[in-house]
């Protein structure tokens, strides 16, 4: 009930903001922010999960983004996450609307795509509801239980989507997937690029490393207006495990690689995907203060993207 109460006030500022700047215009808004297991992790005992065990209203949802078009009432997310039932519900608090019109995944890590299951017969049963793919990614949720029985019963309608080639949402938002290197065990991986009113966004919650991308992503940020970039973890050291093995891009290597853009292009940059150990998620904390102080931004729940 404490963190029902939370949720409703942080949300009407946040639909009351929506509803003052964007009700003529589509726009993005963040659902959640921290990395697949959400924050704080099962089984943490940590410091850095100790205070969000005893507080519900520090704890944080997984990363996912919504598409949503107040002229046609169409919402999209990104990504069905572990969290997607606190997610939508987020998401009506601020549209006032519970249809959800498509799901565009990134790939095949738990974060990412498990909230399908709420899309099923034991919950929703919905009813085509369009679910947009890469084909490793297609090909995993027809031929994998329990996601086949989503497409043999129809609760979803998986769209094949290409690398590079942008297609429509509607005739106000275009969507451009594009392949990063990740962990590609059961499906390939892609960022999303959304263009509204000649204006885009990035979001790539994983990806491997930035020089591991044969794209330069100083030169894209520099070419967009938003960029929704991996911060899964701060700094090496973080786990007590060889963390080659989970590579992501350090916040520190990132600030330092995007050392030398511009003040404006060092502002388009908000780090979402935050794992439990990253000490970005604590308020207050000298890591938030030296990223805010280095001119780029963080992730927040209930934030508003306007284009």
């Amino acid at each position: 009930m404490k963190k029902l109460i939370y949720l409703i006030i942080i949300i009407s500022f946040a639909c009351n903001q929506s509803k003052d700047q964007t009700q003529t215009s589509p726009y993005a808004m963040v659902l959640g922010v921290a990395q697949d297991a959400g924050y704080p992790q099962m089984s943490c005992k940590k410091k850095c999960c100790e205070d969000a065990w005893k507080n519900l209203e520090l704890q944080k949802t997984t990363s996912c983004l919504a598409i949503i078009d107040p002229i046609s009432k169409q919402q999209w997310i990104i990504d069905a996450t572990p969290n997607i039932k606190e997610q939508l519900y987020l998401l009506k608090q601020n549209t006032g609307n519970e249809k959800l019109d498509g799901i565009l995944l990134t790939h095949a890590h738990i974060g990412h795509y498990t909230g399908l299951m709420h899309f099923g017969k034991e919950v929703m049963g919905t009813n085509n509801l369009s679910v947009y793919t890469m084909p490793k990614m297609n090909f995993f949720l027809k031929n994998n239980g329990p996601w086949s029985q989503l497409v043999k019963l129809e609760n979803i309608k998986l769209r094949v989507i290409e690398s590079d080639s942008i297609f429509n949402l509607n005739e106000r938002i275009k969507i451009k997937p594009f392949l990063v290197p990740h962990r590609d065990e059961f499906s390939e991986t892609v960022g999303y690029e959304i263009i509204i009113n000649n204006k885009s966004l990035i979001f790539i919650p994983d990806i491997d490393k930035w020089e591991t991308w044969e794209t330069s992503i100083t030169e894209l940020i520099k070419k967009v207006d938003y960029a929704f970039l991996d911060a899964t973890f701060y700094e090496n050291g973080e786990l007590a495990r060889d963390m080659s093995e989970i590579p992501h891009p350090f916040v520190e290597e990132s600030m330092e690689l995007f050392s030398k853009l511009s003040k404006n292009d060092k502002q388009k940059i908000h780090f979402i995907h935050f794992n439990h150990t990253n000490p970005l998620l604590q308020e207050g904390h000298n890591a938030q203060k030296e990223v805010l102080k280095k001119g780029f931004n963080l992730a927040k729940e209930g934030q508003i993207i306007k284009f």
